[in-house]
C-alpha cells in the first residue's frame, strides 16, 4: 500500500512538510521498482532533504 502525507511511514513523521511530501514521492517510486521498505524510506529521506536544501527549503 503506497504511503501519503498524512500516513507516512514512522521514520518520516517528523520531517517538515515540504521534505515529508517529496520523501513520500520518492519511497513509493522507489517500492514501484522493487525496493524494500527499509531501502525505500533510507533512500527517499536522504534525497528529499538533499532536494529540500537545494531549494532553500530545509
Amino acid at each position: 500500500m503506497p504511503w501519503t502525507v498524512e500516513r507516512p511511514p514512522a521514520a518520516m513523521i517528523h520531517l517538515p512538510p515540504p521534505v515529508l511530501a517529496k520523501a513520500v514521492e520518492i519511497a513509493n517510486a522507489l517500492l514501484e521498482r522493487g525496493h524494500d521498505e527499509g531501502q525505500a524510506i533510507r533512500i527517499a529521506i536522504a534525497t528529499a532533504w538533499r532536494w529540500a536544501e537545494r531549494r532553500g527549503l530545509a
